[in-house]
């Protein structure tokens, strides 16, 4: 059509059968955005923490630093648990904090870890009797103070190629000057 013709404008209805209108209308009432009020906007608040009142078994596993394997042989049968309908079987939060308090130990009065072996040092009794007995020129026995540390030392030493070997910690102190 060229620009200076005159246009027919048609106007048509596009014909819809009325179940179908209801449906459609209904379907979109539907999915329709409640309208928001103002009342329900204030009501709404963020909540700056959340206490938990309820663990499921791996997320208690997990909060005492075992394996869910564990905590079902061990753990478990030492505690209270909650059983929901669909078979959920969750620990409350208290349960645990109970457990925990009822197997806390008392922390030892040193703060430094008691070392293993041999004690670093002999009672200060059987020093100065092993010095004084030195000083008489007298040789250290098993009688004369007691110990058979040093001779059971020797024969060891001997038995696994002999030669000369250090002397444990123990005796440091019993050593002439």
């Amino acid at each position: 059509m060229h620009p200076g013709a005159n246009k027919s404008h048609i106007l048509y209805a596009v014909y819809m059968p009325n179940r179908r209108q209801r449906r459609r209308s209904a379907k979109a009432q539907r999915h329709a955005q409640p309208p928001v009020t103002v009342a329900a906007r204030l009501a709404v608040r963020e909540a700056s923490s959340v206490e938990r009142l309820a663990y499921t078994r791996t997320q208690a596993a997990e909060t005492l630093g075992v394996s869910r394997t564990t905590f079902d042989r061990r753990v478990l049968p030492l505690l209270e648990t909650v059983v929901m309908p669909w078979g959920t079987r969750l620990i409350p939060a208290d349960e645990l904090h109970r457990l925990l308090a009822q197997q806390r130990r008392a922390a030892h009065e040193s703060s430094r870890a008691p070392t293993l072996g041999m004690a670093p040092v002999l009672p200060a009794q059987l020093v100065t009797r092993i010095r004084a007995d030195r000083a008489a020129g007298r040789r250290a026995s098993r009688e004369s103070h007691g110990s058979s540390t040093r001779t059971r030392y020797r024969r060891r030493a001997a038995a696994h190629g002999g030669g000369r070997r250090p002397w444990p910690r123990c005796f440091a102190e019993t050593q002439p000057e």
